[in-house]
């Protein structure tokens, strides 16, 4: 199983364009040691040739750009090698993206019912590209019930509801249904190799922590170090917990978890702006590599 990290920061990418925090600020002027970033999204194939694009971010059109397996064959005047698409949830940063792959409508879009419905209705994409070609085929995830898709059959994804919180403009935020956020776990069925994808992850429950801890690899939220974090950087008052996500360095945070988890790789991904992690000679990014935790960056390629 392949998986390419398409972009890596969290929504408005790195740096965010109207934000001057130190990291933005530091970025920019090339005085910290930090790589810019796209939004959230990955892909994930069994073959190289054919892939499986999960979330599909507002700069995707920069991602296939920059991956060449995406890009239309030799020969072919219109294609990709985009075969499905995976929604995990119905946030902004990973479903904004469907309207810049209207050219290439028809698409197969697999998504919970929660998700379709914040699609058609508070961000209404499915109805919008109704109107190219066919648009955006729905095909149902159900929460705990593995399924495959026609591009990567020995690839079979288990969708695991997960504890975090709907996007700001659907009708159920603040009391999200089981099928508004899940993570991915894929098995690939000739290897046996396992990877668990969660970009939005709130709480690990009783639910997700035997699929945390049975993964090979884990492609993780990492959203801030801190609950407070965009409060104390002076750009916001939300925190993480009002946002769906569980900070990497609290004293029961994210990075004690994973670091006490068997799996052979730990990687982080949709990373904010404001996350010191994203400064490779920072204290916090240290401490991560200290326990065996990598931080995701575009482009990388994973093999599990």
């Amino acid at each position: 199983m392949q998986i390419k990290v398409l972009g890596s920061a969290a929504g408005g990418g790195f740096p965010q364009w109207n934000c001057n925090c130190e990291n933005c600020r530091g970025v920019r002027a090339g005085t910290i040691k930090a790589s810019r970033r796209t939004q959230s999204s990955i892909a994930v194939s069994d073959n190289g040739t054919e892939w499986v694009l999960c979330n599909v971010s507002p700069d995707i059109c920069h991602q296939i750009l920059a991956t060449p397996e995406l890009s239309p064959p030799p020969g072919v005047l219109r294609g990709t090698g985009i075969g499905a698409i995976i929604l995990t949830d119905s946030q902004i940063d990973h479903s904004a993206g469907l309207l810049n792959l209207r050219e290439g409508c028809p698409h197969q879009v697999w998504c919970t019912d929660e998700v379709h419905q914040d699609l058609t209705s508070g961000f209404p994409v499915f109805n919008i590209l109704s109107h190219w070609n066919g648009g955006l085929e729905h095909h149902l995830i159900v929460p705990g019930r593995p399924f495959s898709v026609a591009v990567s059959r020995t690839l079979q994804f288990t969708p695991i509801p997960l504890l975090s919180n709907a996007p700001p403009y659907s009708a159920y935020r603040d009391r999200p249904l089981p099928g508004h956020n899940i993570a991915l776990f894929i098995e690939d069925g000739r290897s046996g190799k396992t990877l668990l994808y969660a970009p939005g992850l709130g709480d690990p429950d009783d639910v997700l922590m035997p699929w945390l801890r049975k993964a090979d690899c884990l492609l993780i939220d990492g959203t801030l170090w801190r609950d407070n974090e965009l409060a104390l950087t002076g750009v916001g008052r939300h925190t993480g917990k009002d946002m769906g996500h569980l900070a990497l360095g609290e004293e029961q945070g994210l990075a004690a978890l994973l670091a006490s988890l068997p799996a052979q790789r730990k990687i982080l991904i949709h990373i904010n702006n404001t996350n010191p992690i994203l400064d490779e000679d920072s204290a916090e990014r240290q401490n991560l590599t200290q326990q065996g935790i990598e931080v995701s960056r575009d482009g990388m390629l994973i093999e599990v």
